[in-house]
């Protein structure tokens, strides 16, 4: 057998070899991929949904990694000074506003809470005017209450003629000691804004 029959048989062979056949492949469909993390940014600050740890970031805050703002703490205080006539626990309509501006503070600050101290004059029985004093204190409460404050978040103390703010024995000094007081401090975190180059500066 020549050498040019030898190659053709050779080749012939390997044609139609099953080894050949082994590299033929059905044809596969491209996966769909299954996206299981949120990739929208829904408050646009820069953090996608799946990372965000604060979603409802205000615009323009300055936030970090976790999409939080940063935040600055400040201080309101709110007083509530109300006086009385003498053998009286009637609030006397001057003083109405104080209670509904104080009605007000509470709900913007609604993890405070409120202590109302109750005072009298030395002027008659003691025991008297330490159950006076309640009364009054009492009476401010309610009227607190009828403006939407939560009977929980109200206390009262009365302290009779025991801590006199003025100790004259004239109807000045009676007047000044038949009274209500009380300071609520609240607290409010005031977001910081990002600074961008139109960021006005105040001159």
């Amino acid at each position: 057998m020549n050498n040019t029959l030898l190659s053709l048989l050779i080749t012939t062979a390997l044609i139609a070899s099953p080894v050949m056949a082994e590299d033929s492949y059905d044809y596969i469909e491209t996966p769909t991929p299954n996206q299981i993390d949120d990739l929208l940014d829904e408050d646009k600050d820069g953090v996608i949904n799946a990372r965000d740890l604060c979603p409802q970031t205000p615009t323009m805050a300055e936030i970090d990694n976790d999409g939080c703002g940063t935040y600055i703490k400040t201080e309101e205080q709110m007083n509530l000074h109300i006086l009385f006539a003498n053998d009286s626990s009637d609030i006397q309509p001057a003083f109405l506003a104080q209670i509904r501006e104080m009605s007000a503070f509470l709900d913007s600050y609604p993890s405070t809470s409120i202590e109302l101290r109750g005072y009298a004059s030395k002027v008659g029985n003691t025991q008297y005017n330490l159950a006076l004093s309640e009364r009054r204190a009492q009476a401010v409460e309610d009227a607190l209450l009828s403006n939407g404050v939560a009977s929980e978040r109200v206390r009262i103390v009365g302290f009779g003629d025991t801590a006199l703010e003025a100790y004259g024995n004239d109807e000045v000094s009676h007047a000044r000691n038949r009274k209500v007081v009380a300071t609520v401090v609240g607290h409010k975190g005031n977001v910081k804004e990002e600074w961008t180059i139109f960021t006005k500066i105040e001159k």
